[in-house]
């Protein structure tokens, strides 16, 4: 909460700014993103919704600001842990089983940014006007090139196709996430009927399965 009512100076202006960001950011360890709402997230930062809205134009635009330094956090994490965890000198084939499984070792600290992803374009990218909207995809540009530079660096034999399994990947750990979260009456109706979870899905083992998965079909498609 800052101190002084009303922003008038660029740096008021931004402190405040950041304020609604760290506030929103605290929220999301709280919470899942679907339980953010406006009106609360203002209660906290101690402002008006409408002073909130003359920061950020939408809950969405706050959120999807808040995917992006996610991302980048993560991505800052990555090169250490996947040179730790796949090993230079193994086959192609054991070196794609190791990155994948280094990736979904690296998001067990994430939660949020998972949460996140798992919203992004069902919920986040709407609501927003072009412009955001527009920032925001020249950001996530810049974040799956940076995941394709790691996959590439440690998978060379993936070539022009790292990108693609970057993309792929992302889109992934929100899918995974999602289903690996079930309701409370799906979660019943597993307790009720067992031979229903055979559907229920574990987040870590699934995804490493699925990244695996899409990492050697990846490799197999540029094999000459």
């Amino acid at each position: 909460m800052t101190t002084f009512q009303r922003a008038r100076s660029e740096e008021q202006r931004e402190i405040r700014r950041q304020a609604i960001l760290d506030t929103a950011a605290a929220m999301l360890e709280e919470m899942p993103v679907g339980a953010i709402s406006l009106n609360e997230l203002s209660r906290r930062v101690g402002l008006a919704k409408s002073n909130v809205l003359r920061y950020f134009e939408s809950r969405e635009a706050i959120l999807l600001e808040l995917l992006d330094y996610a991302w980048q956090q993560w991505t800052a994490e990555l090169p250490e842990l996947l040179g730790a965890g796949v090993d230079a000198k193994a086959a192609v084939g054991e070196r794609g089983e190791q990155f994948a499984a280094a990736v979904t070792a690296s998001l067990a600290e994430h939660r949020v940014l998972c949460d996140l992803l798992s919203a992004q374009a069902g919920v986040l990218e709407h609501n927003v006007s072009p412009e955001v909207a527009a920032r925001y995809k020249r950001a996530t540009i810049a974040s799956v090139g940076r995941l394709a530079a790691l996959a590439r660096a440690h998978l060379p034999e993936l070539g022009d196709r790292a990108s693609w399994l970057a993309a792929s990947a992302t889109m992934a750990i929100g899918a995974v996430w999602t289903h690996a979260r079930p309701s409370q009456a799906m979660l019943d109706a597993y307790e009720a009927d067992p031979s229903l979870a055979v559907l229920r899905m574990d987040f870590a083992s699934s995804l490493r399965q699925m990244l695996a998965t899409l990492t050697a079909g990846t490799l197999a498609r540029t094999t000459p």
